[in-house]
C-alpha cells in the first residue's frame, strides 16, 4: 500500500479530459462530488476523508491503492477494475459497479447499502467486519470471495459462478435467490436456519 510520505497532496477533484492517469497522489479530504474519472487509472494512490457523492468513475483503474474513511452516495464504478486495494473504514450506498472486476481486494470495517455487482469478476476478495446492504451478486463470476464478520443484508444470488463464495462467517438476512448457491460455502447453522427460505424458493412444502 502507499505510503503517505511519498505521496503527492491533490485537493482539486476537478478532472478535465478522460483517461488521465495519477500515480502516487494522495486525495486528503477531497470533495469528489458530481466529479467525473471516467477511464482514469490509479496506481499506488490513496483516499483519505474524501467525499464521493455522484462521483463518476466508471472504467477507472485502481491499482494498489487504498480508501479510508470514504464517504459517498451514488458512486459509479461500472466496469471499473480494482486490484491489490484496500477500502477501510468506509460508508457508501447506492455504488454502481456492475460488470467490475476485482482482484486481492479487502473492505474492512464500515457500511456499503445498495452494492451492485451483478456481472462482476471477484477473486481473492475479503469483506471483513462491515455490513452490506441490498448485495446485488446475480450473474456474478467468483474465485474467492469471503464475508468474516459481516452481516448481509437482503443478498441477491442468482445465475452466477459461486463455486468461490463462502457465506459461512456472515450473518445473512432475508436473502434471495439461495437456490442458485450451487457451490457456494455456507456453515452448517446458515443451512438450518435458511432451511425454510430454500424450501420456499424450491416449491417444497414442509409438513409439520
Amino acid at each position: 500500500m502507499p505510503s503517505a510520505a511519498d505521496q503527492t497532496i491533490f485537493g482539486d477533484a476537478l478532472f478535465s479530459t478522460r483517461d488521465q492517469h495519477h500515480d502516487g497522489v494522495r486525495f486528503e479530504g477531497t470533495d469528489f462530488t458530481g466529479a467525473h474519472a471516467e477511464g482514469h487509472t490509479f496506481l499506488e494512490c490513496s483516499l483519505v476523508g474524501a467525499t464521493l457523492d455522484e462521483a463518476h468513475l466508471a472504467g477507472s483503474r485502481w491499482s494498489e491503492c487504498e480508501w479510508e474513511r470514504v464517504g459517498g452516495v451514488g458512486l459509479n464504478l461500472a466496469e471499473a477494475s480494482i486490484v491489490e486495494t484496500t477500502v477501510e473504514g468506509c460508508r457508501l450506498a447506492a455504488v454502481s459497479a456492475w460488470s467490475s472486476t476485482w482482484r486481492d481486494v479487502t473492505v474492512r470495517g464500515g457500511k456499503v447499502d445498495f452494492l451492485n455487482l451483478r456481472g462482476a469478476r471477484l477473486k481473492d476478495v475479503a469483506f471483513v467486519d462491515c455490513v452490506v446492504g441490498e448485495l446485488d451478486l446475480q450473474e456474478a463470476s467468483i474465485d474467492g470471495l469471503t464475508f468474516e464478520g459481516c452481516t448481509l443484508v437482503a443478498p441477491t444470488f442468482g445465475r452466477g459462478t459461486y463455486a468461490g463464495l463462502d457465506l459461512s462467517g456472515a450473518t445473512l438476512r432475508s436473502p434471495v435467490g439461495l437456490a442458485a448457491l450451487k457451490g457456494a460455502t455456507l456453515s452448517r447453522t446458515q443451512v438450518i436456519d435458511l432451511a425454510d427460505a430454500l424450501a420456499a424458493e424450491l416449491g417444497i412444502r414442509v409438513a409439520d
